[in-house]
């Protein structure tokens, strides 16, 4: 029966577009039939029966063809993943025709779908998951900001639950323990129990006990278990209920049916099949619960944000929920409270925290004009501010979303553990196999004991479950922990990536620049003062728009000094302007301004004006009735902490380059400042990318930029980083972000993700380490030359340990400090207020 695709496209513009989007459709290998509707923009693909078109050869072929195929996203909260072998299968199951790509994430407990936007329906996704035993559910659409963590409050379940089924596997197990055990520890219980009870009846008594701790708490694994091996895919589950069900099957035989088994094999093994289900519930336990940490970063953004606001409607004051606060409404804040939503403030002045947002440790002054962010913290005043984003549109709610698809992200150092998982169980089955095989053939006797104690030790030890964590628990704690530091990895490969890259490029303006024009030098004529200088030039400068003539005007007002009103502006393009102030002629320009006026320039002014030159500054004569009064010396002011990155960057081994189209001397003016060695200045922007490119002979690339005409390098680098405080165009090619506008926060980010690939590194190593290790222990190398086998209950806890062991290495990046703290000093500050005004 021939399966057929619906999805959508865009760019298509005509009739004819159609007809081109069908003809690529067409060609695509595997492609029954296509039809193509222009007004609907959708498309229906019928798929051959045999070898059927994937979902990636016709996205290929329609953005080939230039009308790309529109794609979308679901997530879904899928139960029972315990190993990765699990969550395989759950990527295997969820591969239905139009999905992309899906990604299974063990740490966090969901799938991400990637698939054609109309060609799958997020419900039968969810049953696709279900069908392979693996329960799955889509998260609740109607809302639209961040609420309590679904995922946080199903795994607090999971581990309430899991800890109820190993306290009830442990006082079941407890007597059963006590019964075998405790005669093999002391002779004297051993012969008091055969005094009293017997025996037999101790048999039986352990098998009722341990039959109960089978088929009560230790059921799942039988019933997740057995299916998947009886349909040739077995994993942890298969592998607990294979050793336990094979070490009660040996005992139930050896009690009911002793006649069948060699006198010296009539031993039950009831307490190893009870104490292997309570130790493995037991790790899970712990598991969990040091799984409901690494979340705790996204779950602490979530409960920033309070649950109602006051806010101004019709007339009086309210106080609404979250929910119901729109764009336009007018929000009142009083001191200590938490910020609703996003919004400009209308009137009123405060601090307010946004530590936990941009990870900068001073609060920010805030007064008419400036932004807030929802879940930031008010200080000791109080303010009204109009809401600007809500719900979903707000920074919170975004940054949540961009720590999530981080977090379910998958490196490439994943490829790894995907093909050992692949064949790592079937591989544990044969050596079980062949390790029962052996013992019964060679080994000593009783050898069916010691063949059954061996393979199922193999069986037991061998759980996958630690290679599965070690690297989505590190990428959720190191994500989690590098947006407390203001750094956002919008894709979990971007880490990988930037711990590998060699080379970090910067743009200049509004990068490492503040951005805009300040006056940074003032020097008057003979005979002039400083503040007059300052006060007639900023009172004709005051006429004009020009970014320059803002830069005068701040620097006059930092001195607090009066303006008083111009007459006749007038400004002379490219040369400058004049006015009359205070009854005086007042010109402002270069060099050239003031030859076509007649104005002699001292050569102590134009010594100076060629060394501002000479250092990427802007000089503009001043001359006061045709008379020189002085120069002023306007630039983009580098950002406090922009040398100190640099140095810190090269002192890590990394090459620091400058990217930028400002004019050449400019641009090594900024570069001899902060000790950057490699300039490309008067870079076309759609040059920049190219540029980047010429820089990968020593390894990738990361550039860190903030404009729209950056997106083209940020997006062709092989990491992109944008800047917070940029355009959202940077902000959407990038791969990660830094909140506060910071380029403090690339170090940071570098730390982060170095950091992170070592632990994954650790526990990669461990987990591989402690298999090929144990395994062999297991099969009973040992016992020819120490005379020592592992029992099923030191593999089970061994094996639970193993998972814990790399969830406690991968939490250890909960208290990773960063290298360089976001300064936030007077300048800065200084510089907000007057944006925000």
């Amino acid at each position: 029966m021939t399966a057929t695709l619906r999805l959508e496209i865009g760019g298509m513009s005509c009739a004819g577009c159609a007809g081109r989007a069908r003809q690529a459709l067409a060609a695509v290998p595997g492609v029954a039939t296509a039809d193509v509707n222009f007004a609907t923009g959708k498309a229906e693909v019928a798929l051959a029966d045999a070898s059927p078109a994937t979902a990636d050869a016709i996205t290929a072929a329609l953005e080939a063809a230039g009308y790309p195929a529109r794609q979308a996203e679901t997530r879904l909260a899928v139960a029972g993943m315990h190993c990765a072998g699990c969550t395989a299968k759950v990527e295997r199951a969820l591969a239905l025709p139009g999905v992309l790509e899906a990604r299974a994430n063990l740490a966090t407990g969901a799938a991400t779908v990637r698939h054609l936007a109309g060609a799958v329906d997020p419900a039968a996704l969810a049953e696709a998951a279900n069908a392979a035993g693996y329960p799955a559910s889509l998260p609740d659409t109607a809302k639209e900001a961040p609420d309590e963590d679904e995922a946080a409050a199903a795994l607090r379940a999971e581990t309430a639950q899991t800890r109820q089924r190993a306290l009830i596997a442990g006082a079941l197990t407890l007597p059963v323990f006590v019964l075998e055990m405790g005669g093999h520890l002391s002779p004297a219980f051993h012969h008091w129990i055969h005094a009293t009870i017997g025996q037999t009846q101790a048999w039986a008594l352990q098998f009722l006990l341990a039959t109960l701790v089978l088929a009560w708490p230790g059921r799942e694994f039988f019933r997740l278990g057995l299916p998947r091996l009886i349909k040739g895919a077995p994993e942890m589950n298969s592998l607990v209920a294979l050793g336990t069900g094979a070490a009660w099957a040996y005992s139930t035989v050896a009690l009911l049916a002793p006649g069948i088994l060699p006198d010296a094999a009539r031993a039950v093994y009831f307490e190893a099949a009870a104490v292997i289900v309570t130790l493995v519930l037991a790790g899970r336990w712990m598991e969990s619960r040091a799984r409901g940490q690494t979340g705790a970063a996204i779950r602490g953004l979530i409960a920033l944000q309070p649950r109602s606001a006051r806010v101004e409607r019709d007339g009086r004051m309210r106080e609404l929920p979250l929910a119901q606060i729109v764009p336009g409404d007018v929000v009142q804040v009083r001191p200590g409270e938490r910020v609703a939503v996003d919004g400009v403030i209308l009137r009123g002045d405060s601090h307010v925290d946004e530590s936990m947002i941009s990870g900068e440790p001073l609060p920010v002054e805030k007064s008419a004009g400036a932004e807030v962010i929802g879940g930031t913290v008010n200080g000791s005043g109080s303010f009204a501010f109009r809401a600007t984003r809500v719900g979903g549109d707000t920074m919170l709610a975004q940054i949540v979303r961009m720590m999530e698809t981080a977090q379910g992200g998958r490196l490439p150092i994943e490829a790894l553990v995907d093909r050992v998982v692949a064949v790592f169980v079937p591989v544990v089955m044969a050596v079980a196999a062949l390790t029962l095989a052996v013992w019964l053939a060679v080994g000593p006797e009783p050898r069916l004991t010691f063949a059954l104690v061996a393979a199922v030790s193999v069986l037991i030890i061998a759980c996958p479950c630690a290679m599965g964590l070690a690297t989505p628990t590190s990428i959720l704690v190191g994500s989690g922990r590098a947006a407390g530091m203001g750094v956002l990895f919008r894709r979990g490969e971007a880490m990988q990536a930037l711990a590998g890259v060699r080379t970090v490029a910067f743009d200049k303006t509004g990068t490492l620049t503040a951005g805009r024009p300040d006056l940074v030098r003032l020097l008057p004529a003979e005979g002039v003062g400083e503040a007059e200088l300052l006060r007639l030039a900023a009172a004709a400068e005051a006429g004009s728009e020009h970014p320059i003539a803002r830069a005068v005007l701040r620097a006059a007002a930092a001195r607090d000094l009066p303006l008083p009103p111009a007459e006749g502006f007038a400004a002379r393009a490219g040369f400058g302007l004049s006015a009359r102030v205070e009854g005086r002629s007042v010109l402002i320009g270069a060099a050239r301004l003031m030859t076509a006026e007649d104005v002699a320039i001292p050569a102590a002014l134009t010594k100076a004006a060629e060394a501002a030159a000479g250092q990427g500054q802007t000089p503009l004569f001043v001359a006061f009735d045709g008379q020189a009064a002085g120069l002023l010396a306007v630039a983009d002011r580098v950002k406090p902490s922009a040398r100190s990155t640099v140095a810190a960057l090269k002192a890590r081994g990394l090459r620091v380059a400058l990217i930028t189209g400002d004019a050449q001397a400019t641009a090594q003016a900024v570069a001899a400042e902060l000790d950057i060695d490699e300039v490309r200045a008067e870079v076309l922007p759609g040059a920049k990318a190219e540029a980047v490119r010429s820089l990968r002979a020593d390894g990738p690339v990361a550039f860190v930029g903030d404009g729209i005409n950056d997106a083209p390098a940020l997006a062709g680098a092989d990491v992109g980083i944008a800047i917070g405080t940029g355009t959202d165009i940077a902000i959407e090619a990038a791969d990660v972000v830094l909140v506060s506008g910071d380029p403090a926060g690339v170090v940071n980010a570098l730390h982060v993700s170095r950091a992170v690939l070592r632990n994954i590194r650790q526990n990669l190593g461990w987990a591989f380490g402690y298999n090929a290790a144990l395994i062999p222990v297991a099969a009973g190398v040992l016992w020819p030359v120490l005379g020592v086998m592992l029992s099923p209950m030191l593999a089970a806890g061994a094996m639970s340990m193993s998972s814990v062991s790399v969830l406690a290495n991968a939490l250890r990046l909960r208290r990773l400090a960063p290298v360089m703290a976001p300064e936030r000093t007077a300048v800065t500050d200084r510089l907000q207020r007057e944006e925000a005004a």
